[in-house]
Protein backbone atom coordinates (compact mmCIF):
# COMPACT_ATOMS: atom_id res chain seq x y z
CA UNK A 1 0.00 0.00 0.00
CA UNK A 2 0.98 3.35 -0.68
CA UNK A 3 0.26 5.69 1.87
CA UNK A 4 -0.16 9.81 0.32
CA UNK A 5 0.61 12.47 2.70
CA UNK A 6 -0.79 15.85 1.75
CA UNK A 7 -0.34 19.19 3.57
CA UNK A 8 -3.41 21.52 3.73
CA UNK A 9 -2.70 25.01 4.52
CA UNK A 10 -5.38 27.56 2.84
CA UNK A 11 -5.32 25.29 -0.18
CA UNK A 12 -8.91 23.72 0.32
CA UNK A 13 -9.25 23.96 -3.59
CA UNK A 14 -6.22 22.61 -4.88
CA UNK A 15 -6.28 19.94 -2.38
CA UNK A 16 -10.12 19.04 -3.70
CA UNK A 17 -8.62 19.17 -7.01
CA UNK A 18 -5.23 17.00 -6.16
CA UNK A 19 -7.41 14.35 -3.97
CA UNK A 20 -10.10 13.95 -7.01
CA UNK A 21 -7.06 13.40 -9.58
CA UNK A 22 -5.12 10.60 -7.16
CA UNK A 23 -9.06 8.86 -7.30
CA UNK A 24 -9.30 9.60 -11.10
CA UNK A 25 -5.57 8.34 -12.42
CA UNK A 26 -4.54 5.98 -9.33
CA UNK A 27 -5.44 2.26 -10.51
CA UNK A 28 -4.46 -1.13 -9.28
CA UNK A 29 -2.73 0.36 -5.92
CA UNK A 30 -3.74 0.04 -3.18
CA UNK A 31 -3.81 3.68 -0.83
CA UNK A 32 -4.96 5.46 1.98
CA UNK A 33 -4.67 9.14 1.92
CA UNK A 34 -3.64 11.25 4.58
CA UNK A 35 -4.63 14.97 4.98
CA UNK A 36 -2.37 16.91 7.30
CA UNK A 37 -4.30 20.43 8.03
CA UNK A 38 -2.33 22.51 9.60
CA UNK A 39 -4.12 25.26 11.11
CA UNK A 40 -5.94 26.46 8.32
CA UNK A 41 -9.23 28.15 8.85
CA UNK A 42 -10.22 29.08 4.49
CA UNK A 43 -12.86 26.23 4.93
CA UNK A 44 -13.99 23.37 6.79
CA UNK A 45 -11.06 20.20 4.97
CA UNK A 46 -13.34 17.54 7.18
CA UNK A 47 -15.80 18.06 3.85
CA UNK A 48 -13.69 16.69 1.91
CA UNK A 49 -13.97 12.65 4.13
CA UNK A 50 -17.63 13.50 2.89
CA UNK A 51 -16.78 13.21 -0.49
CA UNK A 52 -14.44 11.00 -1.19
CA UNK A 53 -13.61 7.72 1.26
CA UNK A 54 -10.28 6.63 1.97
CA UNK A 55 -9.38 9.93 3.39
CA UNK A 56 -7.98 10.00 7.08
CA UNK A 57 -7.57 13.48 8.68
CA UNK A 58 -5.23 15.15 10.82
CA UNK A 59 -6.36 18.69 11.94
CA UNK A 60 -3.48 20.73 13.62
CA UNK A 61 -4.43 23.35 15.91
CA UNK A 62 -1.33 25.62 14.16
CA UNK A 63 0.89 25.87 11.39
CA UNK A 64 3.52 23.31 12.37
CA UNK A 65 5.35 24.12 9.01
CA UNK A 66 5.79 21.33 5.87
CA UNK A 67 8.52 19.29 7.57
CA UNK A 68 6.64 18.39 10.72
CA UNK A 69 3.17 18.21 9.42
CA UNK A 70 4.52 14.81 7.06
CA UNK A 71 6.03 13.63 9.90
CA UNK A 72 2.36 13.61 11.91
CA UNK A 73 1.02 12.08 8.74
CA UNK A 74 3.26 9.27 8.70
CA UNK A 75 2.84 8.37 12.29
CA UNK A 76 -0.50 7.15 11.44
CA UNK A 77 0.06 5.57 7.97
CA UNK A 78 0.46 2.31 7.06
CA UNK A 79 1.43 1.69 3.90
CA UNK A 80 4.78 0.60 3.42
CA UNK A 81 5.54 3.23 0.80
CA UNK A 82 5.19 6.64 1.22
CA UNK A 83 4.32 9.21 -0.79
CA UNK A 84 4.61 13.01 -0.23
CA UNK A 85 2.17 15.09 -2.91
CA UNK A 86 1.64 19.03 -2.27
CA UNK A 87 -1.67 20.02 -2.01
CA UNK A 88 -1.23 22.29 -5.48
CA UNK A 89 -0.37 19.68 -7.47
CA UNK A 90 -2.69 17.15 -10.00
CA UNK A 91 -1.29 13.65 -11.40
CA UNK A 92 -1.73 13.72 -15.00
CA UNK A 93 -1.14 9.48 -15.35
CA UNK A 94 -0.72 6.97 -12.77
CA UNK A 95 2.35 8.59 -11.25
CA UNK A 96 1.65 6.58 -8.34
CA UNK A 97 2.36 2.97 -9.58
CA UNK A 98 5.63 4.45 -11.71
CA UNK A 99 7.16 6.11 -8.96
CA UNK A 100 6.54 2.73 -6.53
CA UNK A 101 7.52 -0.02 -8.98
CA UNK A 102 10.95 2.14 -9.54
CA UNK A 103 11.29 1.47 -5.74
CA UNK A 104 10.29 -2.05 -6.20
CA UNK A 105 13.10 -2.87 -8.65
CA UNK A 106 15.92 -0.55 -7.57
CA UNK A 107 16.99 -1.79 -3.66
CA UNK A 108 19.57 1.00 -4.20
CA UNK A 109 17.21 4.01 -4.70
CA UNK A 110 15.77 5.28 -1.78
CA UNK A 111 13.16 8.26 -3.46
CA UNK A 112 11.86 8.67 -6.25
CA UNK A 113 10.50 12.10 -7.88
CA UNK A 114 8.22 12.31 -10.82
CA UNK A 115 8.05 14.52 -14.01
CA UNK A 116 6.47 18.16 -12.59
CA UNK A 117 4.96 20.45 -15.29
CA UNK A 118 3.12 23.80 -15.36
CA UNK A 119 -0.24 24.50 -16.23
CA UNK A 120 0.98 25.24 -20.02
CA UNK A 121 3.08 21.72 -20.35
CA UNK A 122 6.71 23.41 -19.20
CA UNK A 123 8.67 21.28 -17.68
CA UNK A 124 9.81 22.49 -13.92
CA UNK A 125 13.72 21.97 -12.71
CA UNK A 126 12.63 19.59 -10.08
CA UNK A 127 16.11 18.08 -9.96
CA UNK A 128 19.00 19.59 -7.80
CA UNK A 129 22.59 19.19 -6.69
CA UNK A 130 23.97 19.49 -3.24
CA UNK A 131 25.78 23.29 -3.09
CA UNK A 132 29.07 22.81 -4.18
CA UNK A 133 32.39 24.88 -4.44
CA UNK A 134 33.08 23.39 -7.77
CA UNK A 135 30.22 23.81 -9.47
CA UNK A 136 29.86 27.50 -7.59
CA UNK A 137 33.64 28.21 -9.19
CA UNK A 138 32.89 27.26 -12.48
CA UNK A 139 29.38 28.48 -12.99
CA UNK A 140 30.37 31.92 -11.71
CA UNK A 141 33.73 31.87 -14.14
CA UNK A 142 31.72 30.17 -16.93
CA UNK A 143 34.33 28.09 -17.40
CA UNK A 144 31.71 25.06 -17.66
CA UNK A 145 31.24 26.33 -21.01
CA UNK A 146 34.63 24.26 -21.83
CA UNK A 147 33.07 21.12 -20.94
CA UNK A 148 30.43 19.22 -23.47
CA UNK A 149 26.84 19.40 -21.64
CA UNK A 150 25.90 16.20 -20.90
CA UNK A 151 29.37 15.93 -18.15
CA UNK A 152 27.93 19.34 -17.12
CA UNK A 153 24.71 18.11 -16.55
CA UNK A 154 25.74 15.77 -14.54
CA UNK A 155 28.30 17.39 -12.49
CA UNK A 156 27.80 20.75 -12.27
CA UNK A 157 24.32 22.75 -13.58
CA UNK A 158 21.00 20.71 -13.44
CA UNK A 159 19.39 23.34 -15.49
CA UNK A 160 20.99 21.42 -18.48
CA UNK A 161 19.35 17.93 -17.45
CA UNK A 162 17.03 16.81 -20.11
CA UNK A 163 14.10 16.55 -17.85
CA UNK A 164 12.46 14.23 -20.55
CA UNK A 165 14.70 11.45 -19.62
CA UNK A 166 15.41 9.68 -16.15
CA UNK A 167 18.10 9.99 -14.31
CA UNK A 168 20.01 10.10 -11.32
CA UNK A 169 20.47 13.15 -9.26
CA UNK A 170 21.17 14.96 -5.63
CA UNK A 171 18.08 16.43 -4.81
CA UNK A 172 14.73 17.07 -6.07
CA UNK A 173 11.85 18.67 -4.84
CA UNK A 174 9.78 17.38 -1.91
CA UNK A 175 6.54 18.10 -4.69
CA UNK A 176 6.39 14.61 -5.34
CA UNK A 177 8.68 12.86 -2.71
CA UNK A 178 8.07 8.93 -2.47
CA UNK A 179 9.96 6.76 -0.53
CA UNK A 180 10.25 3.34 1.22
CA UNK A 181 9.08 4.04 5.59
CA UNK A 182 11.34 0.72 6.24
CA UNK A 183 14.25 3.44 5.86
CA UNK A 184 13.04 5.51 7.96
CA UNK A 185 14.05 3.81 10.49
CA UNK A 186 18.04 4.33 9.01
CA UNK A 187 17.77 7.79 9.55
CA UNK A 188 19.55 9.72 12.38
CA UNK A 189 15.82 10.19 14.09
CA UNK A 190 14.12 7.85 12.43
CA UNK A 191 12.16 10.10 11.05
CA UNK A 192 12.14 13.27 8.26
CA UNK A 193 14.31 15.94 9.68
CA UNK A 194 12.29 18.99 10.91
CA UNK A 195 15.07 21.54 11.14
CA UNK A 196 13.42 23.55 8.68
CA UNK A 197 9.96 25.21 8.90
CA UNK A 198 9.94 25.25 5.16
CA UNK A 199 12.06 25.58 2.35
CA UNK A 200 14.97 23.18 2.37
CA UNK A 201 14.18 20.50 3.96
CA UNK A 202 13.68 18.25 0.75
CA UNK A 203 17.54 19.12 0.21
CA UNK A 204 18.11 17.84 3.49
CA UNK A 205 16.25 14.58 3.18
CA UNK A 206 17.79 13.81 0.09
CA UNK A 207 21.18 14.01 1.78
CA UNK A 208 20.54 11.76 4.70
CA UNK A 209 19.10 9.06 2.19
CA UNK A 210 22.53 9.48 0.31
CA UNK A 211 24.42 9.27 4.05
CA UNK A 212 22.58 5.98 4.26
CA UNK A 213 23.44 4.96 0.40
CA UNK A 214 20.31 5.36 -1.34
CA UNK A 215 20.04 7.49 -4.02
CA UNK A 216 17.98 9.93 -5.41
CA UNK A 217 15.95 9.23 -8.67
CA UNK A 218 14.05 11.11 -11.63
CA UNK A 219 11.27 9.52 -13.31
CA UNK A 220 10.25 10.83 -16.21
CA UNK A 221 6.74 8.48 -17.32
CA UNK A 222 5.34 10.06 -13.89
CA UNK A 223 3.99 13.06 -14.84
CA UNK A 224 2.06 15.62 -12.06
CA UNK A 225 1.04 18.90 -12.61
CA UNK A 226 2.56 21.85 -10.38
CA UNK A 227 0.74 24.96 -9.29
CA UNK A 228 3.79 26.57 -8.11
CA UNK A 229 3.50 28.80 -4.84
CA UNK A 230 0.15 27.89 -3.58
CA UNK A 231 1.21 25.46 -0.95
CA UNK A 232 3.84 28.14 0.34
CA UNK A 233 3.61 31.05 2.03
CA UNK A 234 4.93 34.95 2.00
CA UNK A 235 6.27 37.22 -1.05
CA UNK A 236 9.13 36.71 -3.28
CA UNK A 237 11.62 38.47 -0.88
CA UNK A 238 10.65 36.91 2.35
CA UNK A 239 10.53 33.28 0.31
CA UNK A 240 14.24 34.01 -1.30
CA UNK A 241 15.88 35.07 2.24
CA UNK A 242 13.98 32.18 3.54
CA UNK A 243 15.70 29.44 0.88
CA UNK A 244 18.99 31.24 0.89
CA UNK A 245 18.75 30.87 5.04
CA UNK A 246 18.04 27.96 5.16
CA UNK A 247 20.94 26.88 2.34
CA UNK A 248 23.63 28.25 4.57
CA UNK A 249 22.42 26.56 7.90
CA UNK A 250 21.94 23.12 5.40
CA UNK A 251 26.03 23.84 4.06
CA UNK A 252 27.43 24.55 7.63
CA UNK A 253 25.16 21.18 9.29
CA UNK A 254 27.34 19.40 6.77
CA UNK A 255 30.02 20.93 5.41
CA UNK A 256 31.40 23.38 7.84
CA UNK A 257 31.32 27.07 8.57
CA UNK A 258 34.32 27.89 6.42
CA UNK A 259 32.88 26.06 3.10
CA UNK A 260 29.30 27.62 3.50
CA UNK A 261 31.29 31.29 3.75
CA UNK A 262 32.94 30.37 0.51
CA UNK A 263 29.50 29.11 -1.17
CA UNK A 264 28.20 32.61 0.28
CA UNK A 265 31.23 34.58 -1.31
CA UNK A 266 31.08 32.75 -4.72
CA UNK A 267 27.14 33.00 -4.56
CA UNK A 268 26.93 36.91 -4.14
CA UNK A 269 29.50 37.41 -6.86
CA UNK A 270 27.85 35.03 -9.15
CA UNK A 271 24.22 37.12 -8.97
CA UNK A 272 26.19 40.54 -8.89
CA UNK A 273 27.56 39.90 -12.21
CA UNK A 274 24.12 38.55 -13.32
CA UNK A 275 22.33 41.77 -12.24
CA UNK A 276 24.30 43.65 -14.69
CA UNK A 277 21.77 41.75 -17.21
CA UNK A 278 18.86 41.20 -15.09
CA UNK A 279 18.37 43.65 -12.05
CA UNK A 280 16.26 41.02 -9.92
CA UNK A 281 19.69 39.32 -9.01
CA UNK A 282 21.00 42.07 -7.25
CA UNK A 283 18.48 41.25 -4.43
CA UNK A 284 20.03 37.47 -4.55
CA UNK A 285 23.57 39.13 -4.53
CA UNK A 286 22.34 40.90 -0.73
CA UNK A 287 20.67 37.81 0.41
CA UNK A 288 23.73 35.63 0.04
CA UNK A 289 25.75 38.64 1.71
CA UNK A 290 23.75 38.37 4.67
CA UNK A 291 24.98 37.19 7.52
CA UNK A 292 23.35 33.74 9.08
CA UNK A 293 24.81 32.75 12.17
Amino acid sequence: MVSIIIVNYNTYNYTKKCVASIYDKVKNTNFEIIIVSNGSDDYPISNLCIEFDKIKLIENTDNFGFAKANNIGISISIGDYILLLNSDTELINDAVAIAKEVLIKNSDIGIVSSQLLYPDGELQPTCQNFPSITSEILETTRLFKLFNKELIAKNYINSWLNLKTDHYCDWVWGTFFMFRKQDLLKLPTNKLSELFFMYGEDMEWCYQFKLINLKCYYVSAAKVYHFVGKSNFGNSFKKNSTIIKNEIIFIKKYKGYFYSLVIRVLKSIKYLIQSLKNKSCFELAKLYALPYE
